[in-house]
């Protein structure tokens, strides 16, 4: 069975500070997470200077700066994400990040990553899927705000630019900061995997773990989670994000339920095979039987344990000869 790929997604919850960066990192190794995911970008490629701030943005860093300004904060050069995937190198875990314009496609294209992060915003952006699809050797594709012909959409794009098909996961993800519960529809993400005969996973942006670990239990494949060194940080994403603690709990969480998923094979276990006869039953004298008499179903019952004849041979049992006495409670025998 293939492990569930956990994403811990560092996001730019950095606040452009290399040392902060370094600091997710370890936190994420210690959760126990297989990818720490950043975010690679050129602020003034990404966003114009008209774009206004989402709602949770204002919320979160106040409404006096422009996207831009806020953006241009959390900036890292290049040479700081070649620091970091060095860092991740030594600490034993993968470095992802997704890129937001070209540059940092090229830039990204560099750098040998397990997975290419193509984000919800981007499903729809024509060019990006090209340049993307024209380089990457698996995507994870992020789905929030978009139809299902959208995403068959986008695939068809990947695909075309010499994507191979299999090689594409769809995330499920409901692109709200915190997601509310009752939008978060997960059996969607199923819908997704079987539409498009692909491998399927979810990028969580709800309140806590509960709703990772239940995609698990749904199949996923990928889990992607936004976390931080401290919610009260200054910054946009920190409030959504779940501290190192929640982090790890989340992680062992998703192991636990991989683990209990098994096979999907219907067998007696090694653990169960001691408790059979315990908790099974026998046929037994429900009174005492004279040898040689016909039994009837009056003369018998059926009692713990389970180590002598099978209840399911009851029809065989009634009509047959006794072949010796039997006390009340004692096991027949064939």
């Amino acid at each position: 069975m293939n492990n569930v790929f956990v994403i811990a997604e560092a996001g730019v919850n950095h606040n452009g500070n290399i040392d902060i960066a370094r600091k997710l990192i370890d936190a994420a190794v210690a959760a126990g997470a297989d990818a720490v995911k950043f975010q690679t970008f050129k602020a003034e490629k990404l966003v114009s200077k008209y774009a206004q701030k989402a709602e949770y943005q204002k919320q979160t860093t106040g409404n006096t700066e422009s996207q831009l300004e806020m953006i241009k904060r959390f900036e890292l050069s290049y040479n700081d994400h070649l620091s970091l995937v060095d860092y991740c190198s030594k600490r034993g875990i993968k470095f992802l990040s997704t890129a937001f314009d070209d540059d940092s496609i090229d830039f990204l294209k560099t750098i040998k990553m397990a997975y290419w992060k193509i984000p919800s915003g981007e499903i729809t952006n024509l060019p990006y899927l090209r340049r993307v699809g024209s380089i990457a050797s698996k995507v994870l594709l992020s789905t929030g705000m978009a139809s299902l012909g959208e995403v068959e959409a986008a695939i068809e794009v990947l695909s075309k630019s010499g994507m191979q098909r299999d090689n594409i996961t769809v995330l499920h993800c409901t692109t709200e900061y915190p997601a509310p519960i009752d939008e978060v529809n997960l059996k969607a993400m199923v819908t997704m995997g079987k539409a498009f005969s692909l491998a399927y996973g979810y990028s969580d942006h709800t309140e806590g773990i509960a709703i990772p670990i239940a995609a698990v239990a749904l199949g996923a494949s990928v889990v992607e989670k936004h976390f931080t060194l401290d919610k009260t940080m200054e910054g946009p994403d920190h409030k959504a994000s779940l501290e190192p603690r929640e982090l790890s709990e989340m992680v062992t969480a998703i192991r636990m339920v991989e683990r209990a998923l098994g096979d999907g094979v219907k067998r007696v276990t090694p653990s169960e095979s001691k408790n059979r006869a315990v908790a099974r039953k026998s046929i037994v004298a429900a009174r005492k039987i004279a040898k040689g008499a016909v039994i009837t179903e009056a003369d018998i019952t059926t009692k713990r344990p389970g180590n002598g004849i099978s209840p399911m041979e009851w029809d065989n049992v009634v009509g047959s000869v006794a072949t010796r006495d039997y006390d009340i409670d004692e096991a027949l025998q064939k």
